[in-house]
């Protein structure tokens, strides 16, 4: 069954391209769940919604299939010792972005990084929607499916599995795609690859803490103009907001809203 207490649209209502003010303030929401292919991930696609959810009263929990660290290796099986000081000094920037933040738990999967398309897709939905019936949320958060890193599209696909409405079971009422840069522009400029946001967030009030959960990010944060440098973050918040006539937003796709 869906969520129980939720009274409104975790962003106050649907429609073709929608703004927001007042972000769940005055609505009985009470949990999201963001699905991030690494860490990072969950920042830059919309941590400055989730500050202002946190801020707001509503639990936010982040779940991260792959941690990101192996893929950098050709061979990783030959820098096992490499890998494993790196996640674990990883781990601790994610601890302390999601501190800033606000965010209530986190956890890993730890599936392999650049090679979810090597593991059944259902093997990672059956994870993921064990930590959904768990957390119970009202709205799911995850990758654009047609990002041109392959664990983000595979990741969307496994969470649309995951969040099924299946009578019986407890399914999020809402899920949307958020987009990543670096990876989400960089797609080839084909329609069925777009991302097409349809819902803007208000980011005036959740930006600096943003800017400052990305700079926990040790190693994955490049000089501007590089995508993933904090500039590049603002610059972002900046063009989405002017969209829709704000100074700052981000953007999503809604996948689905059910009324109930």
């Amino acid at each position: 069954m869906p969520c129980a207490s939720r009274a409104h649209s975790l962003l106050k209502r649907t429609c073709t391209i929608e703004t927001v003010d007042n972000l769940v303030l005055n609505s009985n929401i009470d949990s999201i769940l963001v699905i991030a292919a690494h860490p990072d991930d969950e920042i830059l696609g919309c941590g400055a919604s989730m500050a202002r959810l946190a801020a707001g009263g509503v639990k936010v929990h982040v779940v991260y299939v792959a941690t990101g660290v192996a893929g950098r290796y050709e061979n990783p099986v030959e820098n096992t010792q490499k890998i494993a000081e790196q996640v674990f000094e990883l781990k601790k920037d994610v601890a302390q972005a999601c501190d800033v933040i606000g965010v209530r738990s986190h956890s890993f999967l730890d599936f392999p990084d650049n090679r979810l398309d090597t593991v059944p897709l259902m093997d990672i939905s059956h994870k993921l929607k064990k930590n959904i019936q768990k957390l119970r949320p009202c709205a799911v958060l995850t990758h654009h499916h047609g990002d041109y890193n392959w664990d983000h599209s595979r990741v969307f696909e496994a969470t649309l599995m995951a969040c099924r409405p299946n009578f019986g079971d407890y399914y999020p009422q809402e899920l949307y795609s958020y987009e990543v840069l670096s990876s989400t522009e960089r797609a080839p400029a084909e329609p069925h690859r777009a991302f097409l946001p349809n819902v803007y967030v208000d980011a005036s009030e959740g930006l600096d803490a943003k800017l400052k959960a990305i700079q926990c990010y040790r190693t994955e944060l490049n000089p501007y103009p590089h995508p993933r440098s904090v500039k590049a973050v603002k610059n972002l918040a900046g063009v989405r907001g002017n969209e829709v006539g704000l100074e700052f937003a981000e953007a999503f796709r809604l996948i689905r809203n059910i009324v109930s």
